[in-house]
């Protein structure tokens, strides 16, 4: 959330509050105005705390206690015209409605403390997300890129996918990946992976040595975790990893267990399935020769998404998966923009705005 956007939050929800303030006061009008008009025998004074506990739902504790002492007045003016203010009852009543309007403001006011303490949280985790997954540039040589990521965690903000993008001798090299698990261990893993893909983008490894390297890594990772963390020993994590050739409509890669990439063309989608696919990474020590690399054809025109299985894996409210071949299909996106914005606005209305898994998508264009 950028600082413009979060300033304009805190403005209509400043205005939102003034606005409804009145709700509360045209409370304590007409319950007053009833009682004062009722029968001695009906009390509807005690009614008068329904003003500041709806006023602590969407007010601070500075208005939600102003409205508590309106109320109490109220509650005073009520007494003072139905049988005095000497009365058990009405001092009951007056006693009582102080009580509660103190409570409310002081619930109030640690709940402010909490939104205002996870509101810094966010922000961190924002900003270690935005550290770790970079946005990736719109333009390497030849390619047209746009990618996006949606995390699971409202709360944090952050998850276990990754993808990250580097210029290669006649190529752009690409790695996405999703690593198993959730929390620190999870955010750890992936910081380590994207780390070990940028550091050798300059190494000039073919492609399964690159993966080689990268398993390798996770691997090492795994088991460096797993001294003080044993959760860190079933940890893998789901890759695909590939060129795209400068010069050549085509487009090589390493699928580790990680769902395939589509191609849209001419208004079909294309699942781009390697006929050999490999282990997932850090499940063991590997060499160049355990990957297997498979070229298909990408031409000027054509659509390359990458994704994580946070997309596929989306439900809507009856438990249905995300469409998303069908959804490509139909939207006939032109260009990465386009069918990534299309494609993150959607995934979050077709599962009501709360994925159950971090998600993330890259799509990617030649021009000619």
């Amino acid at each position: 959330m950028s600082v413009r956007h979060g300033l304009t939050r805190l403005g209509r929800s400043g205005r939102s509050s003034r606005g409804l303030v009145a709700v509360p006061l045209a409370i304590i009008v007409a319950i007053t105005v009833l009682d004062i008009h009722s029968p001695t025998t009906i009390h509807l004074g005690p009614f008068l705390v329904a003003a500041p506990a709806i006023t602590a739902s969407f007010a601070g504790p500075g208005l939600t206690a102003a409205i508590g002492a309106v109320a109490v007045a109220a509650q005073i003016v009520i007494g003072q015209l139905h049988g005095g203010l000497t009365t058990p009852n009405h001092q009951a009543q007056i006693a009582a409605l102080i009580v509660i309007s103190a409570f409310l403001t002081l619930f109030r006011y640690a709940l402010d403390r909490h939104e205002r303490a996870l509101g810094q949280v966010r922000s961190v985790a924002l900003a270690a997300q935005q550290v770790l997954v970079r946005p990736l540039p719109h333009r390497i040589g030849p390619l047209r890129i746009a990618s996006a990521y949606i995390a699971a965690e409202a709360e944090a903000q952050i998850g276990g996918d990754l993808y990250a993008a580097v210029p290669a001798p006649g190529a752009t090299r690409l790695v996405i990946g999703d690593v198993r698990g959730k929390g620190l261990s999870a955010i750890g893993e992936a910081a380590g992976l994207v780390g070990a893909f940028r550091g050798s983008a300059y190494r000039n490894l073919s492609l399964p040595g690159i993966v080689a390297h990268l398993g390798n890594s996770a691997y090492w990772n795994t088991t460096y975790l797993s001294k003080n963390d044993p959760e860190s020993e079933e940890s893998f994590v789901t890759a695909l990893v590939l060129d795209v050739h400068d010069h050549s409509p085509s487009v090589a890669m390493v699928n580790c267990g990680h769902p395939p990439p589509l191609l849209l063309r001419d208004g079909g989608v294309q699942t781009l399935d390697v006929s050999e696919p490999a282990l997932p990474l850090g499940l063991g020590a590997t060499s160049p020769s355990d990957y297997k690399v498979e070229t298909f054809v990408f031409e000027p025109g054509d659509l390359l998404l990458l994704y994580t299985d946070g997309v596929i894996e989306a439900r809507d409210h009856a438990g249905t998966f995300y469409p998303l071949a069908d959804r490509l299909a139909s939207w006939n996106a032109a260009d990465p923009h386009s069918l990534v914005q299309n494609l993150h606005d959607d995934l979050l209305r077709y599962a009501g705005g709360n994925l159950g898994d971090d998600a993330a998508m890259v799509a990617i264009a030649k021009s000619s």
